[in-house]
């Protein structure tokens, strides 16, 4: 009887382990990228700021005056480039610290981006820090699905090349998609925008889902166009909405809505 009250007990301390979430170094992380190796992380905690850009080993390789290098692969700008070429998945994890795909490095005067040229998937992700994803180019399939966002996050001037999902994400501080451009239909149906929402010049080349979406800050869309199909179905917008110059398929925003009554 007591062996058997032993082993049930191991038992419920390795179910209880195996639910609870691992810690990994992020400087883990970037050694596997930097190796070529995919990274598949599930129930994770990520602690460490996870620079996407390796600004720090592109660095080493740039000349003290702003010009081109190796790393930037010709690029005459000040914008150096980084790109991922494995695939990189999250599930279900939480990251401590910053997830940087775009740093303005003031002391160099140098911009480091990343660029993804595999799947990219942070589904049922928490950032608790900031999500940096400015000039980021996304080349196939995408999922930031159910991911909280703490902190600041931007998607300025991102490029989406294919199938692309923000469907049930939450935003706490502003949210930053302005100039971007989406190729596929994209889906922010149930996410939740605490604080301003930012779509100005946003392309939407196939379509845009904000069903049942919330916006309890202001919503700015001037400028914005939508090709293709744009379900607006129980979205709320608890503020001002911008729309000055936008265009759902050539049409204004207001007559849109009237059509669509």
């Amino acid at each position: 009887m007591k062996n058997k009250i032993t082993f049930i007990f191991f038992l419920f301390l390795a179910t209880t382990f195996s639910f609870a979430q691992k810690t990994i170094e992020a400087t883990n992380i970037l050694k596997d990228i930097k190796a070529g190796k995919s990274v598949s992380y599930k129930n994770a905690t990520i602690v460490g700021v996870l620079d996407l850009t390796y600004m720090d080993d592109a660095m080493k390789k740039l000349p003290n005056k702003k010009k081109s290098s190796w790393w930037s692969s010709g690029n005459s700008s000040n914008e150096i480039k980084k790109i991922i070429d494995v695939k990189v998945s999250f599930i279900n994890c939480t990251f401590k610290n910053d997830v940087l795909a775009y740093i303005p490095d003031e002391d160099s005067g140098y911009t480091f981006t990343a660029s993804f040229e595999e799947d990219v998937i942070f589904k049922n992700c928490n950032f608790e820090r900031k999500a940096m994803f400015k000039y980021s180019r996304f080349e196939r399939n995408t999922d930031f699905s159910g991911t909280s966002f703490n902190d600041d996050s931007t998607f300025k001037y991102a490029k989406f090349d294919n199938s692309i999902n923000f469907s049930n994400t939450k935003f706490d501080e502003i949210a930053t998609f302005k100039y971007a451009n989406f190729s596929k239909n994209v889906s922010f149906a149930d996410a939740d925008f605490k604080d301003s929402a930012i779509f100005k010049y946003t392309k939407f080349n196939n379509g845009v889902s904000f069903k049942n979406t919330n916006f309890k800050e202001d919503l700015n869309i001037k400028y914005m166009k939508v090709s293709g199909d744009f379900n607006i179905t129980n979205m709320k917008v608890s503020y001002e909405i911008d729309s000055k110059y936008t265009k759902i398929n050539g049409k204004s925003f207001d007559k849109y809505l009237l059509e669509t009554r």
